[in-house]
């Protein structure tokens, strides 16, 4: 690794997220496409365009992003040879090695859990690939409270610190943050080993699990729509051992990814729980006295499609744009939350509210009559089962794995993914139908009900563990 010469494609998330591995005196330049990043300074290293870039003399590209069919293309296009293109998943093979390993941080009791022999109870390790306040992480954070009251030691770990990390402890969960998790395989993870079960979250664990002990038990539950597998190694999937291997997916989405990847490979539905905030069907909603209140919650990107919202918007007739009000609640720094924020200057019946916390979510969807989600790829948005939690009727894209329970009409809508047309006849429907949206909104709380309650979950999960150990 000392000897080559890296550029590193990306400066978002997931450069964050694994530029720890690499020393700047090997980074000859970040590439981006943005041409606001373009000629600046990120860590000290100079950010190039790619075109620039791969004139420099270097060894391999690394992309540290999930846009890799993108991002692999345009570089091939620029002369860039493919095997000098790597993924963020080829870290294995591209740079680790034993004497590179970071210290292992524990929290709580986790290192007295983690020495403990494996014959000693029940013990579970639960491991996620970060300690955000999204989805997976907290599906996970879920299953680890109720394994913890039906009396299993566990302790959870991530490839990364966040804020989850204090919930966690909280609630008496001990933590382990364990960067190596993100290039190594378990059989290199020693601290791994004294665990009865392991319980990996979505595909960035497909590495880790290409080399591991087939003694130990494993459910690995896939959150990932098929986007997040474009830089997925296809031969590793193939070759996993599926000995003692439990895959199960959040619904139709991550499901369908999979098998297109292998595709006789048994894939069981876990779906995911959500902690009920309401309490009761029927609550008092304080919607919005005067205007059809619409919400859409989500990172601002293409995958979620809010600018697919926006033109939907653009096709209602005054008169309809005047009698709503529609909040795009996210994070405003990426680059089409910019682009939407220059179209919307002139309309004001669209609100961009950043981020919002926890409480803030709450209060915008006690005052929402429907819940919009137009994404082109989501595959089981937790902010619609929560929509559902608070009786509130969604209208979706069938790209969203939440279609599966929804009957168009009945309990909410859905329209084709990417037909703007489509979504702006559902839109005027509510509007002009406004008097039957909390009737279909207590038929949307019965799907939460019957599938993403906790009581559900609960059972579903305990049910997998129960045969898992029983093999």
């Amino acid at each position: 690794m000392a000897d080559m010469k890296f550029l590193l494609f990306g400066t978002g998330d997931y450069y964050e997220r694994y530029k720890k591995w690499f020393r700047n005196e090997d980074v000859l330049a970040l590439l981006d496409n943005s041409p606001a990043k373009q000629n600046s300074m990120i860590d000290g290293i100079r950010v190039l365009s790619p075109a620039e870039g791969v004139r420099l003399s270097y060894d391999v590209i690394v992309i540290l992003s999930f846009y890799v069919q993108a991002m692999r293309r345009q570089l091939v296009d620029l002369g860039v040879p493919e095997n000098k293109i790597y993924h963020f998943y080829d870290l294995h093979r591209l740079i680790y090695k034993k004497e590179f390993k970071r210290s292992v941080e524990y929290f709580g009791n986790a290192e007295k859990v983690v020495k403990l022999p494996r014959q000693s109870g029940k013990k579970i390790l639960l491991l996620s690939q970060d300690l955000t306040l999204g989805g997976p992480a907290i599906a996970l954070f879920h299953a680890a409270e109720i394994l913890v009251k039906r009396g299993y030691r566990v302790v959870y770990a991530s490839m990364i610190d966040g804020p989850l990390r204090e919930k966690l402890l909280v609630n008496n969960i001990p933590v382990i943050v364990d960067a190596n998790l993100q290039i190594e395989v378990m059989e290199d993870s020693e601290w791994t080993r004294n665990f009865s079960l392991l319980f990996c979250n979505t595909i960035n664990y497909h590495v880790f699990l290409s080399e591991r002990d087939i003694g130990i038990p494993v459910i690995w539950w896939l959150h990932d729509s098929e986007f997040f597998y474009d830089g997925v190694n296809r031969e590793i999937l193939e070759n996993l051992d599926r000995e003692n291997l439990r895959v199960c997916s959040v619904g139709p989405v991550p499901r369908n990814a999979m098998r297109k990847m292998i595709a006789d490979i048994p894939v069981d539905d876990l779906l995911y729980g959500v902690e009920d905030m309401v309490g009761y069907v029927g609550q008092t909603q304080g919607r919005c006295a005067d205007k059809i209140c619409f919400v859409t919650i989500g990172y601002i990107e293409e995958r979620k499609g809010q600018d697919l919202l926006v033109q939907a918007i653009q096709r209602l007739p005054d008169e309809y744009r005047a009698k709503a009000v529609f909040y795009l609640v996210g994070q405003e720094s990426s680059m089409m939350a910019q682009q939407i924020k220059a179209e919307i200057k002139n309309m004001p019946e669209i609100i961009m509210t950043g981020t919002v916390d926890r409480d803030g979510i709450k209060k915008i969807l006690n005052n929402a009559d429907a819940m919009i989600c137009p994404s082109r790829e989501d595959p089981m948005p937790t902010v619609v089962t929560e929509a559902m939690m608070y009786s509130i009727p969604c209208i979706l894209s069938d790209a969203a794995g939440t279609v599966e329970y929804v009957r168009d009409g009945v309990d909410g809508f859905i329209f084709p993914s990417e037909s703007v047309e489509e979504l702006s006849v559902k839109i005027q429907w509510c509007i002009n139908h406004n008097q039957e949206l909390s009737e279909m909104g207590t038929r949307a709380r019965k799907i939460y009900d019957k599938y993403f309650s906790m009581k559900v979950f609960e059972e579903n999960l305990l049910d997998i563990i129960n045969e898992v150990e029983a093999d």
